[in-house]
């Protein structure tokens, strides 16, 4: 009996591997196939007349599955390994009539034979996110359900870069991007969607250019822009998930009031010198950015980064954070970062967490605030005045 350490070239010796050809005829003429991979592979593609039982379940199931020694079984995985050991433990048992399919089902795929695909990737998604579609929590439908998303990225900047490039790589399907200005030098040293030849460009072409070269897949939106109140509503309303890395309080105050009036998630952070934040707006399921901040700080509290300075990676960082928690989001997978506030502090290299409760005295999303009829769905009120310590009116 073969054991988990014994090289799988001897295994190979003992047992009778089939090309796949031979396979099907023999699958066509009435022999039991079993697919032995993992569920998550298996719900990514698997033969049409397979039954699926997992290598660690053979031995316990096989007098059910195939109760008949004699019965001719082929088996096949992802290649021919773990199918090749399984054909090994079931001799061992008895069975007298087992084959494995060389190659596995990437053999039979590669040579153009069908699979049963609960959703369909191409052969170059397949292989370009198999390290998501391996991972059980996401597989392939949580892939597909990437390619299908839309996600807006307020600001091509510190944080916006690293989030494009990480959203990009994971196969966002489409990408907007909301930014009024041009790269610039200073911005290189934190915003590494940019390069140095770009200098002068607008932000949302050059990080369209870095976007198509990484992933082909991704359709980029350009919304060469600022965010304002005309316009706020039109943008977003297309998206599934905000990105929140503007850099001034009148953006954000109305970023998030418009957020809750269309239901849409939020991702917001933010960084200075050595210290960043972020956390997850999920309107109605948790607080919103007003319940956080029902004022704005003081300028004096709260700088640019042009006047006080930022660590570069802070936006690394950060931006990163912020593309996690999209692609939780979108997936349903893990628990987003709602109603939780996560502090960094890079010099002592330290996370803390703040728990943040909805405010039901809200203007915006409290128990109290006043829903907003059709007709009034595009007014706002002056943010600027607001976060200049102005009295405003809704």
């Amino acid at each position: 009996m073969a054991t988990a350490a014994e090289p799988i070239e001897q295994v190979k010796q003992r047992i009778d591997l089939i090309a796949n050809t031979k396979a099907r005829e023999e699958v066509e003429a009435g022999a039991k196939l079993i697919d032995v991979r993992e569920p998550h592979e298996w719900d990514e593609a698997h033969l049409e007349d397979a039954v699926h039982v997992p290598q660690g379940e053979l031995l316990e199931r096989i007098g059910d599955v195939a109760p008949d020694h004699s019965e001719r079984i082929v088996l096949y995985c992802r290649t021919d390994n773990r199918s090749s050991r399984a054909a090994d433990a079931l001799q061992d048992l008895g069975y007298e009539n087992v084959s494995v399919m060389r190659g596995g089902i990437v053999s039979w795929q590669d040579d153009g034979f069908p699979v049963v695909a609960a959703h369909e990737l191409t052969p170059e998604q397949r292989m370009r996110y198999s390290r998501h579609t391996l991972l059980p929590e996401i597989g392939v439908e949580g892939q597909v359900k990437l390619l299908n998303s839309k996600v807006l990225l307020i600001g091509a900047g510190g944080l916006g870069a690293p989030s494009a490039f990480y959203l990009a790589a994971a196969g966002v399907g489409t990408l907007g991007i909301v930014d009024d200005d041009v790269v610039d030098e200073t911005n290189l040293q934190r915003q590494v969607i940019h390069t140095t030849d770009r200098v002068g460009m607008p932000k949302t072409a050059s990080a369209k250019a870095s976007i198509e070269a990484l992933n082909p897949d991704v359709k980029v939106v350009e919304h060469r822009t600022r965010l304002n109140a005309e316009n706020v509503l039109d943008i977003i309303s297309d998206y599934d998930v905000l990105v929140d890395g503007a850099d001034n309080f009148p953006t954000r105050y109305l970023l998030n009031d418009a957020s809750v009036r269309l239901r849409t998630p939020v991702v917001s952070a933010s960084i200075l010198a050595f210290d960043g934040q972020v956390s997850t707006f999920v309107p109605y399921a948790g607080p919103c950015y007003r319940c956080l901040y029902p004022v704005p700080p003081p300028p004096e509290m709260a700088p640019s980064c042009g006047a006080a300075g930022v660590l570069g990676v802070m936006a690394g960082v950060m931006g990163l954070l912020q593309a996690n928690e999209v692609i939780k989001l979108v997936t349903g997978v893990g628990e987003p970062l709602v109603g939780r506030l996560l502090l960094y502090d890079s010099l002592g290299t330290r996370f803390t967490e703040l728990k943040v409760k909805r405010d039901p005295d809200c203007p915006i999303c409290g128990d109290h605030a006043t829903e907003i009829p059709e007709s009034e769905m595009g007014k706002f009120p002056d943010y600027e005045a607001f976060c200049a310590g102005e009295p405003v009116l809704r």
